[in-house]
């Protein structure tokens, strides 16, 4: 039975947000452990292990973030292995994160002048000290405000969670569309519901633009 877009599909939606949310975190985490060693495999001083960092990132970049989840959930259960919504979809996300946080970090990493090295050794540190003491507490600076704007983008990435049952905040807007035949209503709700939480993490990452000082 159709029925009109009310104040309780409204609730529902909002309901819906926690898992967006919820589901961006366990991303985020997880994406932030992956990155931090794709960072460091790939600015390591071991070829192989440049190797692997690399083919990491480009193999992960170069894929739709839909193929990896279609991957470990349907993918998965030929072999065996039964996966939930939740945990496929966490996990695509994490490794898709990965790439991406392993390579702003990098960047960042690469960004900081070869004279704070070669102050670090003159000091007797050695690369793992170095990093510690003096090339990580600066690429934090720069680092942070892309971070953080990638953060949007993995918000809004959560979406592509719908296409496997998980009911996030997307899904529960499909759902409602269907009951109230009010598609207009629904997506421009669910539309203000991602800006309410994507616009202050936007303003955020340009404010520690200027904050840090990372164009000048």
């Amino acid at each position: 039975m159709i029925r009109h877009f009310a104040w309780i599909d409204l609730f529902y939606l909002v309901a819906a947000l926690r898992w967006t949310l919820a589901l961006t975190g366990v991303a985020f985490v997880g994406g932030t452990c992956v990155g931090a060693l794709i960072a460091l495999m790939r600015f390591s001083y071991l070829g192989p292990l440049r190797f692997l960092g690399n083919l990491y990132t480009q193999v992960v970049q170069g894929t739709p973030l839909l193929v990896w989840i279609f991957a470990l959930y349907f993918g998965l259960a030929i072999f065996g292995f039964s996966v939930d919504a939740w945990t496929a979809a966490a996990c695509a996300l994490s490794i898709y994160a990965g790439a991406f946080l392993g390579e702003i970090w990098r960047g960042a990493l690469l960004a900081i002048p070869r004279t704070q090295w070669e102050a670090g050794a003159s000091l007797g540190l050695g690369f793992l000290h170095q990093l510690r003491y003096v090339i990580v507490p600066q690429a934090l600076r720069v680092g942070t405000p892309p971070t953080v704007g990638f953060l949007v983008q993995l918000i809004k990435d959560t979406s592509l969670a719908s296409t496997i049952g998980f009911v996030e905040l997307t899904r529960e807007g499909q759902t409602t569309t269907a009951a109230t035949f009010q598609p207009f209503s629904v997506y421009l709700t669910v539309a203000g519901l991602y800006f309410l939480i994507c616009f202050p993490l936007t303003q955020w990452s340009r404010r520690l633009e200027r904050t840090f000082h990372v164009t000048r």
